[in-house]
């Protein structure tokens, strides 16, 4: 038996980033790990329905955030003691790719940054 991947509905696209060689100072720093979300939702053009929701953890961890969009929603989780951030954007409907790797470098002081990006709606069907 052979599996193919077939796209059956538009279902929208997934990206999953990861962003290491931070700056733990950056990643703890509420203000800043705001300011790229809300960079983010401006440039994609995005549209928020409510507050977002952040927790700061005490002592010198991170931050974490959820927006959630019309469109879907927006994660992120930052860990200074391992120079990582990483974000989750679903996008129900086209979006033009975001310079993940110039802002979070820029913005972060990220090293690296891992984008993987999905198409949503696949499954796998038997192929005869």
């Amino acid at each position: 038996m052979r599996y193919e991947w077939r796209v059956l509905t538009d279902a929208g696209r997934e990206w999953i980033v990861d962003a290491t060689g931070a700056t733990p100072d950056a990643l703890r720093d509420l203000a800043r790990v705001q300011g790229i979300v809300a960079l983010l939702i401006s440039e994609l053009r995005l549209s928020p329905v409510g507050e977002p929701h952040w927790h700061v953890f005490p002592g010198e961890a991170g931050v974490t955030g959820l927006v959630l969009l019309a469109e879907s929603h927006v994660a992120v989780h930052t860990f200074p003691e391992l120079g990582l951030a990483t974000f989750n954007l679903y996008c129900c409907r086209p979006r033009a790719p975001w310079p993940w790797e110039d802002r979070l470098s820029q913005l972060l002081g990220a090293t690296r940054v891992t984008v993987r990006e999905f198409e949503r709606g696949a499954r796998k069907e038997d192929a005869e």
